[in-house]
């Protein structure tokens, strides 16, 4: 149609590659996590207690979203929640231990998935996806 392929089309690439790498994050991530509760648990592990809209914002997640995520980490023992005792609207997010057992099950398992997902590439070319991805991001 005039000259629009799809397999042209950044979203669709992207989205592609997205299920791609979903994939060997469900094959090889154990504990039923996804990629986004993953992000979730590793983001407080490295920063440490914050509150659940900065949180959302660290990961690209909208406050919608950062919250269903939070409440089910939270409904699995992984994350606890309490009111910001300075501000009582906020709550404050932090890992459980059970949540830094998973993260540290889960972390070398998740380099795995970063690696199939590229395999396909030359060491270089993924260097350069990488960084064109980041500055896209």
């Amino acid at each position: 149609m005039r000259g629009f392929s799809l397999e042209d089309q950044v979203g669709f690439l992207l989205r592609k590659a997205h299920q791609r790498s979903s994939l060997f994050f469900s094959d090889l991530v154990p504990s039923d996590l996804t990629p986004t509760q993953f992000s979730i648990l590793f983001r407080l592990a490295e920063q440490g207690p914050m509150s659940q809209n900065s949180l959302g914002r660290s990961v690209a997640m909208d406050g919608a979203t950062t919250k269903g995520v939070v409440d089910r980490l939270v409904g699995r023992g992984l994350l606890v929640t309490e009111r910001d005792p300075s501000d009582r609207r906020r709550h404050i997010v932090s890992l459980t231990p059970d949540g830094l057992t998973i993260l540290d099950q889960s972390i070398d398992r998740v380099r795995e998935v970063s690696q199939a997902t590229l395999a396909p590439l030359k060491p270089a070319d993924r260097r350069t996806l990488l960084r064109l991805l980041r500055r896209l991001a």
